[in-house]
């Protein structure tokens, strides 16, 4: 096509044109460097964000971490550790099927052995995390998104390849079909997941949530097989006779183990982790076994016979008055007190606070009074225990004295859900009492006082206090047989105060059925109330309001607003200071609260175990690690053998 000619140009014309021409160029620069200028402005808060790409992740933004990328191997382990035997233990009760994720029914120990997750934690270190599954983690500042990076060559024990796809897949089931207090706290930290490729996997976060363990709480999800889940015709809500599928180092025995009865987890020989510098000096054992027994005393039998090699006990009496047996005399049985810097399990006495009853904290507080701890500690104890009043007992967390000002300036705003003695008084004490006599007269008089005042000051023709008609009747739920001497005579305190209480035993099966969601039928049950060094949202399934008449752990059915609130200021903590302050304030609430009786606590380890077993001179502050960083002396093994041991 022929090109129009252009019209001929005036002297004048060309002059003005290219002074039009110079100033469209200078609009144009204008532009154009306003548009420069207003990208680089949109840009700077990701110029700001710079991301970092580590082996692991400090609780703290800016923390350090103590092994570095080059590590060779944990501290505590020993690296020429043999590998070969078997570790076994006992277990109470029994159980009914392999899926440890399912509220329903009661899963095998072990059963999540087979399975690993993207990161992992030491014992010798608090809150740091390090890749297991994921070779990097790559992240911003603010962490409000992680891009995990999977090694290379991680398999199933089945033989085929774990990808992003499984880790992806998990994700999902759990957000869907995990335990419904787990699941919301999964719903309200992640915004998204995108599978980047085959190695690759990224999670963005809400922007509301708190991330300092964010990344934390996907990076620990354990990671399943989507093929066996899918083929298998898997549901993570319901009981499941087939064991999952993992990648870890164990796979379940299914030959070995009996259903209720055994669980034997052996190692897989194909584990593609062996090698890995987290690893070496670990999982030294080529069988882990446990041994259920319905009876303490027949399971304490069990190991004089050689049925299991070792054993944390738990029985004080048992402790002081039954390992004078000839295995232990000869030296086949080792009997050890081994010190450790844990924190307390939190085991206590719990209140079902959804029972009209049990609604009153002066209610509540009389029956912690009712409890004699120093003479069941002389008694029943043998003076083993330490009595459990913070819920961060044996750390440095506790609170302790009045409010601090900081602390002040958390609890103020939330004055009007809190007990007025939080600001006035020291922080709440378990009550003490005389060791002299199982009743406690000071304590009988506080607790009938407190009765009185919350209006059970009418008695029946029995003796027992009655308000609009009704008997003031609580009862304790138990399955264990261990705990018959401890609540006998606390049941017998309580009956000298008016109330009518009872001991219903029951078999672990009617006990699990009867305390989880949605049943919650029971007065007072032993439950696990753990907190942790630096605890998150976990803290939500014990303690919060959104999950407390649907969580399997939030047995006293706590709905506090001052106690949300603060464990949001103990998940926003981003040092160890404001940590510090946070956990103190809360402590202080829950102590005060009275929905529970904190029971004891020791500082060692009581084990005992058949002399071939051995671990590190020093054990790492925070675990006993008997089936982690121990190993088995062969040698040991086939002397005691020869003389009969077992």
């Amino acid at each position: 096509m022929r090109q129009r000619p252009l019209p001929p140009r005036s002297a004048t014309a060309a002059p003005l044109a290219a002074t039009a021409v110079r100033a469209r160029r200078r609009d144009l620069l204008a532009w154009g460097a306003g548009l420069a200028l207003a990208l680089v402005l949109a840009a700077l808060p990701a110029l700001a964000q710079e991301t970092v790409t580590r082996h692991g992740i400090p609780t703290f933004p800016g923390g350090e971490l103590k092994y570095g990328p080059d590590f060779e191997h944990l501290d505590y382990v020993n690296p020429e550790a043999p590998k070969g035997g078997e570790m076994s233990e006992w277990a109470f009760g029994g159980f009914d099927n392999w899926n440890p994720y399912t509220i329903n029914g009661r899963a095998g120990a072990l059963s999540s052995a087979p399975l690993e997750s993207l990161l992992t934690t030491t014992a010798d270190e608090i809150g740091a995390e390090y890749g297991l599954l994921a070779e990097s983690l790559e992240f911003p500042e603010d962490r409000s998104w992680v891009i995990f990076t999977l090694r290379e060559g991680i398999a199933f024990s089945d033989g085929t390849p774990l990808t992003t796809e499984d880790v992806m897949f998990t994700y999902e089931v759990f957000r869907e079909k995990g335990l419904p207090s787990f699941r919301k706290v999964l719903a309200d930290t992640v915004e998204s997941a995108e599978v980047l490729d085959a190695r690759r996997i990224r999670f963005d976060f809400e922007e509301e949530t708190e991330k300092r363990d964010a990344i934390q709480k996907v990076g620990g999800l354990p990671v399943l097989s989507k093929a066996q889940y899918e083929s298998g015709n898997m549901d993570l809500e319901a009981p499941q006779n087939t064991p999952w599928i993992g990648s870890g180092p164990y796979v379940v025995d299914l030959d070995r183990s009996e259903l209720g009865k055994t669980v034997v987890v052996t190692r897989n020989p194909d584990y593609w982790g062996e090698d890995l510098p987290i690893n070496i000096g670990r999982n030294n054992f080529d069988a882990l076994r446990v041994e259920y027994f319905a009876d303490y005393a027949v399971a304490l039998e069990g190991l004089k016979g050689g049925a299991y090699m070792f054993r944390n006990e738990a029985s004080s009496k048992d402790w002081a008055t039954a390992y004078n047996f000839p295995a232990v005399e000869n030296g086949w049985v080792v009997k050890r007190e081994l010190a450790h810097n844990v924190i307390s399990n939190g085991q206590s006495f719990v209140f079902n606070t959804r029972h009209e009853q049990l609604k009153d904290p002066r209610v509540r507080e009389a029956i912690g009074l009712m409890f004699n701890f120093e003479w069941s500690n002389e008694k029943l104890f043998y003076g083993l225990y330490d009595r459990v009043d913070s819920f961060w007992q044996n750390t440095d967390l506790a609170a302790t004295g009045l409010p601090s000002e900081a602390e002040l300036e958390l609890l103020e705003p939330l004055r009007a859900d809190i007990p007025e003695e939080v600001f006035t008084e020291e922080p709440y004490m378990q009550p003490r009492s005389d060791a002299g006599s199982a009743t406690d007269r000071r304590n009988l008089r506080k607790a009938n006082k407190l009765l009185d005042e919350a209006g059970w000051d009418e008695f029946n023709n029995r003796g027992l206090r009655v308000k609009d008609g009704k008997t003031l009747r609580i009862e304790f739920l138990n399955d264990s047989q261990t705990f018959d001497r401890v609540i006998n005579p606390f049941v017998e305190n309580l009956r000298s105060a008016g109330i009518d209480a009872q001991h219903q035993r029951v078999d672990n099966a009617s006990a699990t059925e009867r305390e989880r969601p949605p049943n919650y039928d029971f007065d007072i049950v032993t439950a696990f109330l753990p907190t942790g060094y630096i605890p998150g949202d976990s803290m939500k399934q014990y303690f919060g309001s959104e999950t407390a008449d649907t969580s399997t752990f939030n047995k006293m059915g706590l709905k506090n607003p001052a106690v949300d609130a603060l464990i949001e200021h103990v998940k926003a903590a981003q040092n160890e200071e404001e940590l510090r302050i946070a956990i103190s304030a809360l402590d202080r609430v829950l102590r005060s609260l009275k929905f529970r009786i904190g029971q004891w606590n020791k500082s060692a380890y009581t084990v005992a175990y058949y002399d071939i077993y051995e671990h590190p001179d020093e054990l790492p502050p925070y675990a006993l690690g008997n089936m982690d960083f121990w190993w088995y002396n062969a040698e040991k093994a086939e002397k005691l053998k020869a003389a009969g041991a077992f």
